[in-house]
């Protein structure tokens, strides 16, 4: 039998029973304010070690370079890894290339020809006097 949630219930147990992370709430709020991270750890009070495996700024702005080269311009970044594989160069995971083009803002359409759409206004006529804007009429006219 489910037992029934009263306010008495501890934080713990209630998230268990409707299925939901204790911390997630609070996660979320402290990530749209901007409090996420660093945060010191809670048995030393020290901050966190960055991760063993962070990329530093000199070898991200490395990658991007790779990226944006003229022979990988047009080229997703998992054909870009690909070919680098190929080559027996590994700069970094294809997740990791998307992020890194996503913080530059190049993730999207990198081939030619696939521009992003311009907007087109639709055109005004302006006439100041007679005779000088002319139209015509395209209703479809059936034959006799």
């Amino acid at each position: 039998m489910i037992e029934a949630w009263t306010p008495r219930v501890g934080r713990q147990r209630a998230c268990a029973a409707f299925g939901i992370a204790p911390r997630t709430f609070r996660h979320r709020r402290q990530q749209a304010e901007g409090r996420g991270r660093p945060r010191p750890s809670r048995a030393s009070g020290r901050p966190r070690a960055p991760h063993p495996a962070r990329i530093d700024d000199a070898e991200r702005v490395r990658i991007v370079a790779v990226l944006c080269e003229p022979r990988f311009v047009d080229l997703a970044p998992a054909q870009v890894y690909a070919t680098l594989l190929d080559e027996g160069v590994y700069l970094c995971s294809i997740r990791q290339m998307y992020r890194l083009l996503h913080e530059r803002g190049l993730v999207g359409e990198r081939r030619r020809g696939h521009a992003p759409r311009k907007v087109h206004t639709k055109p005004q006529v302006h006439a100041d006097g007679p005779n000088q804007a002319w139209t015509w009429d395209i209703e479809r006219h059936e034959a006799l």
